[in-house]
């Protein structure tokens, strides 16, 4: 026996033990919970600024550049902001520098002596394209370009004006008829260059195409004119604003009577008037600008009352194509006197009468920004630069304003994110997630719903897979099966959880979706006669059996009896299921779930619920089998003692103490599913789309991360995103682990007096 020193320096020993596994405990404790906090803080650091709003900053301002007495009709910039151009009532073009004014050089359009400017038109922003029509009928366009050079490895821009057609002499529109070209419109599309004019004393409506014809042997260009004549609006109307897509389909009429008129002149030969609408409201109501957005498929209408909204062609419930309003975006105080559209995303400025400007963003339906200039400035025009960060606002008193833009993620919103968004090409709102595509034009859709339903659907099937299989398994071998045998199941089923999610996934994606889709009856054959086959063989083996053949399996070790049954009733499946086609589906069950209006894709949730599902059951089985054989054996006995049989005790006595511990291997399981990454991606067609079928398939936030994370420009509004979904992710999962953490902390309270 010990000494009293000697049990003295022990008692110090343990002490020391204590201390340091406390010390350690506790580090690593709070070094998790601060890794957890540093998690949050980075995404949410990324996350940021998307929600920030736009600036803008005044940078110049100055005369209107080689003024001359004349009205400034438009401005536009070139993409570095080193060159700007300003285009006249009296036809020239004034290249200057945005920032101070200077004037660079100065070119004239080919006006003839004595004419009038009485419109002036833009193409799509893209086009750089410009159109006067003057008072003897005839229309002259041009384009400003720029071209770039690096002498000495600086960079220097040559501004110029150049011609799409012709030399740009004077082009007949209404000359031969003796009237003037009262409102113009101009675009170049595949089909070459047109311009559209009205004439509202006559109400002459033309469309004048130069047609481009290219021989593919010489690669020569011919250039045909053609004249097109269009229905007038209506009777008394007055045309204020024209415009033309880009493809030469459509043309939209804006009027003094405040409605848009829309033409389907898919057919120049026979224009259809399709349809008016009323854009703006009251009796002075009068469409005072109309720009197109980016692409050309959405129209921004301002009126006289100070409204701005935007219109596109969509379809109604009897299927006609019709001009829509989609959304209205904060109004002015004054009538709209410009639109500014930006040169690469769905944005526009809008300017006032009363010297407002204001900034937009149509897809996230924000006005992001507000610029209050004093009513004296009257604001005539303005104009974004093609980078969206810069703008030129031009007064009517003639001066000029030169603005710095900082506006880097306008896309993002609330509603953009979480709320359903009708997007252009879209006959309804809906929910869509689509970040990238082949044309410049297109409108980026972030909804994250798609993801997070995707998300909780993959989880959904995996638990529905794996919980009642694990669960079921960790009783059986826990309370009912033999030391022995459970020595060997455990280990085993434990192990499989090692194996890497990227071979199931392979395995998911590779083999097992085709062959579910060639073996459907067999696979829901599976499902309904193996609990059938247990049922019948557990009745076989306790009420059939003489009670001395089953004396000859040791207590414990029924279970094993069960792999023949297993393996004959996965044969007589497989076996059966070309005939089960044959005789119930036509031959084909795939085919006769598409005719009952169930889609089917190969890669669908059925095939990741069994993979995710087998990459769950170990997690879910391993803790659960611990808490069912740690309830302490004095519980179960008593309750054996007072005349329980086994399942009875099992069911009133095991199963409440344990339930806090299945509870936290089920939401384990949960969280497991709701984060993996591999066999999503895998093992589904990645489509983000919104359903529970469980023949679709289904992209989650994870799988969402990993597959647009490489292509995505680093600080870019997708980019961040991305790290949205991430946040997302991270939220969903700690929000239930705490949940989860709660309700086992009550189970544990509520059964612990047991």
């Amino acid at each position: 026996m010990p000494g009293p020193r000697q049990r003295e320096r022990l008692r110090r020993w343990r002490a020391i033990k204590d201390w340091a596994g406390k010390g350690t405990i506790a580090t690593f404790g709070i070094g998790v919970i601060g890794t957890l906090i540093l998690i949050f803080v980075y995404l949410f650091s990324e996350t940021a600024p998307i929600f920030g709003s736009a600036e803008m900053e005044a940078a110049g301002a100055y005369d209107a550049p080689g003024d001359g007495g004349a009205a400034t009709l438009h401005t536009a910039m070139e993409r570095y902001r080193e060159v700007g151009v300003r285009f006249t009532d009296d036809a020239r073009a004034v290249f200057f520098r945005p920032a101070t004014g200077e004037v660079l050089q100065e070119e004239v359009l080919n006006r003839p002596e004595g004419v009038e400017v009485t419109d002036f038109a833009t193409g799509e922003a893209r086009s750089r394209l410009v159109g006067y029509g003057l008072d003897n009928g005839t229309a002259i366009f041009a384009r400003h370009d720029y071209d770039v050079s690096f002498p000495g490895g600086e960079r220097q821009i040559t501004p110029n004006i150049t011609y799409p057609e012709g030399d740009g002499e004077p082009l007949d529109v209404f000359a031969a008829d003796g009237h003037s070209v009262d409102v113009i419109g101009v675009q170049r599309g595949g089909r070459g260059t047109a311009i559209v004019a009205a004439n509202n004393e006559h109400q002459r409506l033309r469309v004048v195409l130069l047609e481009e014809d290219e021989d593919f042997l010489t690669g020569d260009v011919t250039v045909e004119r053609k004249v097109y004549e269009m229905p007038w609006p209506d009777d008394g109307v007055e045309v204020t604003q024209i415009l033309l897509d880009t493809t030469m389909r459509n043309l939209f009429v804006g009027g003094a009577d405040g409605r848009l008129h829309y033409y389907d002149i898919s057919r120049l030969g026979n224009p259809r008037l399709v349809a008016s609408e009323r854009a703006i409201q009251g009796d002075d109501a009068e469409v005072t600008a109309l720009e197109f957005l980016l692409g050309s498929v959405s129209l921004i209408a301002g009126g006289s009352d100070g409204s701005v909204s935007q219109w596109f062609l969509a379809r109604n419930e009897a299927g006609e194509r019709r001009l829509t309003r989609v959304r209205s975006f904060e109004s002015h105080d004054a009538p709209v006197t410009s639109i500014g559209p930006e040169h690469a995303r769905k944005g526009f400025a809008t300017a006032a009468a009363d010297g407002t400007v204001r900034l937009h963003y149509a897809t996230s339906h924000r006005t992001m920004a507000r610029l209050a200039l004093g009513e004296e400035i009257n604001v005539d025009s303005v104009s974004m630069a093609p980078r969206q960060d810069g703008m030129l606002i031009v007064g009517q008193d003639g001066g000029f304003r030169y603005l710095n833009v900082h506006n880097p993620h306008p896309e993002v919103s609330f509603g953009a994110l979480w709320q359903k968004v009708w997007y252009e090409g879209r006959n309804n709102p809906a929910f869509v997630w689509q970040s990238s595509s082949a044309t410049q034009e297109f409108e980026p859709k972030f909804s994250m719903v798609p993801l997070t339903v995707g998300t909780l659907k993959g989880a959904f099937y995996a638990m529905l897979f794996a919980a009642p299989l694990a669960i079921l398994a960790a009783i059986y071998s826990a309370y009912f099966m033999a030391p022995r045998m459970r020595t060997l199941t455990k280990p085993t089923i434990e192990i499989m959880e090692a194996l890497p999610t990227v071979i199931l996934g392979f395995l998911a994606g590779l083999w097992a979706a085709p062959y579910v889709e060639n073996n459907l009856p067999a696979v829901f054959s599976v499902l309904l006669l193996m609990p059938l086959a247990f049922i019948v063989g557990a009745w076989l083996w306790t009420r059939v059996l003489p009670e001395g053949a089953r004396g000859l399996v040791p207590a414990g070790w029924e279970a094993a009896l069960l792999i023949p049954v297993v393996v004959a009733v996965g044969w007589f499946a497989a076996s059966m299921s070309p005939y089960v086609e044959v005789w119930l589906f036509n031959g084909d069950m795939r085919q006769w779930l598409t005719s009952q209006g169930i889609n089917y894709d190969q890669r669908n949730a059925l095939v990741v619920g069994m993979a995710m599902g087998f990459a769950v059951i170990p997690t879910i089985y391993s803790i659960s089998e611990d808490a069912i054989f740690n309830v302490p054996k004095h519980l179960t006995q008593g309750a054996l003692a007072l005349g329980a049989t086994p399942w009875q005790a099992m069911a009133s006595v095991v199963l409440l103490t344990a339930s806090p511990g299945i509870f936290s291997a089920v939401m384990i399981g949960f969280g497991r599913a709701v984060g993996e990454t591999m066999i999503v991606l895998m093992a589904t067609g990645n489509s983000p789309v919104i359903n529970f079928n469980i023949f679709e398939g289904m992209r989650t936030l994870s799988a969402n991360i990993a597959v647009e994370m490489p292509e995505a420009a680093v600080g870019g509004t997708h980019y961040r995103i991305l790290f949205l979904a991430a946040l997302v992710l991270f939220l969903m999962t700690f929000i239930l682990n705490t949940l989860a953490e709660v309700v086992r902390h009550r189970l544990r309270k509520k059964y612990s007096s047991l």
